[in-house]
């Protein structure tokens, strides 16, 4: 094995996936404000617990871990309210506006495997560790995600 390295300092983490950690949540979430709450938790967790990493792939999943657990937390609380999502994503092209719209319009369940397989880049294991399901399941939830995005999207408009 390798020699395990202290984790990074703070900022250089906020700097490497604070923009990730805080999408991850948002698609979790569909709401901005508390998706920046989740994050800005993530990296205090971070920062108190210190933890150590052999790899930055392994430092990534472990802030997105921590951001689904609190996301869940969040979301049995009784107080929270669900927002609806917001109309203005005009900061993104039309096309990208349009798929976003449609990955975050679908069930938590499909929506949450899309964002971290097609966006963050992990693997059908990965996945399966972060949201703590089994890897057969996420491998469904991905094809049943894709049949209600192209349904969606009009197949012929948007290449998934």
């Amino acid at each position: 094995m390798g020699e395990r390295k202290p984790c990074n300092n703070l900022e250089q983490a906020i700097s490497r996936y604070g923009h990730q950690v805080q999408s991850f949540a948002f698609i979790y979430l569909k709401n901005k404000a508390d998706a920046e709450d989740v994050a800005q938790d993530v990296f205090l967790t971070y920062y108190t617990k210190a933890p150590y990493f052999l790899s930055s792939q392994k430092e990534k999943a472990w802030l997105l871990k921590v951001a689904a657990n609190r996301c869940l937390s969040l979301l049995r609380s009784p107080r929270r309210e669900e927002l609806p999502l917001p109309e203005d994503l005009s900061e993104l092209p039309q096309e990208e506006s349009d798929v976003l719209q449609a990955v975050m319009a679908l069930e938590e369940k499909y929506r949450l495997p899309i964002h971290l397989h097609y966006y963050e880049g992990y693997s059908i294991c990965e996945i399966a560790k972060i949201l703590k399901i089994p890897y057969g399941t996420v491998g469904s939830y991905l094809s049943r995600g894709r049949r209600k995005l192209k349904l969606s999207l009009k197949e012929e408009e948007y290449e998934i």
